[in-house]
C-alpha cells in the first residue's frame, strides 16, 4: 500500500511534468488545477454543507467507482477529463451510471463540454468535509 507521502510524490511529479499545472492541495498531494476561462458551469451536485459521509462511503462500495476517484486522484494531468480517459472496457450506460452516483454523493464535479462530460474530484469540499478520506482512497490498493 503507498505512503501518503508516496502519493504526493506521485502527483508532485506529474504536477511538475505539466504546462497547468498548480499548487499542491493541502492533505491528500492533490494539485489545484485553474478552471478554464469560459468553463460550463457544475452540474447539479450537493453543497459542501450537504455532503453525507453515509452517501459518499456508499458511492465508494463499488470497486469501480473507487478506481474512478483514486485515478483521478493520482493520475489527472488536466483540470478534468471524460469518461473515455479511463480506458474502462465498459459500455457507455455503466459508466454514465457510475459517474452519476459519484456526481450524486457529492465526490466529482462534472461539467458538459458538447456532448461529452468531464469530471474532477471536488478535493476542497470532501477535505473539508472528511480530512483524510481521499488520502485513504488514493493509498487504497484493493
Amino acid at each position: 500500500m503507498a505512503s501518503r507521502a508516496g502519493v504526493r510524490a506521485v502527483r508532485r511529479s506529474a504536477v511538475e511534468g505539466g504546462a497547468d499545472a498548480g499548487a499542491e492541495r493541502p492533505g491528500c498531494g492533490a494539485p489545484v488545477w485553474p478552471v478554464p476561462v469560459g468553463a460550463p458551469a457544475p452540474l447539479a451536485e450537493p453543497d459542501r454543507a450537504d455532503l453525507r459521509l453515509e452517501t459518499v462511503m456508499g458511492a465508494l462500495s463499488d470497486p469501480l467507482r473507487v478506481r474512478i476517484v483514486r485515478t483521478l486522484l493520482l493520475e489527472s494531468e488536466a483540470f478534468d477529463h471524460t469518461c473515455g480517459w479511463f480506458g474502462f472496457d465498459r459500455p457507455k450506460s455503466s459508466l454514465t451510471h457510475h459517474f452519476r452516483a459519484l456526481r450524486d454523493a457529492g465526490l466529482i464535479r462534472q461539467r458538459q463540454y458538447g456532448l461529452e462530460r468531464r469530471s474532477h474530484v471536488r478535493v476542497d469540499d470532501l477535505e473539508a468535509r472528511f480530512p483524510g478520506l481521499l488520502a485513504l482512497v488514493a493509498d487504497w490498493d484493493g
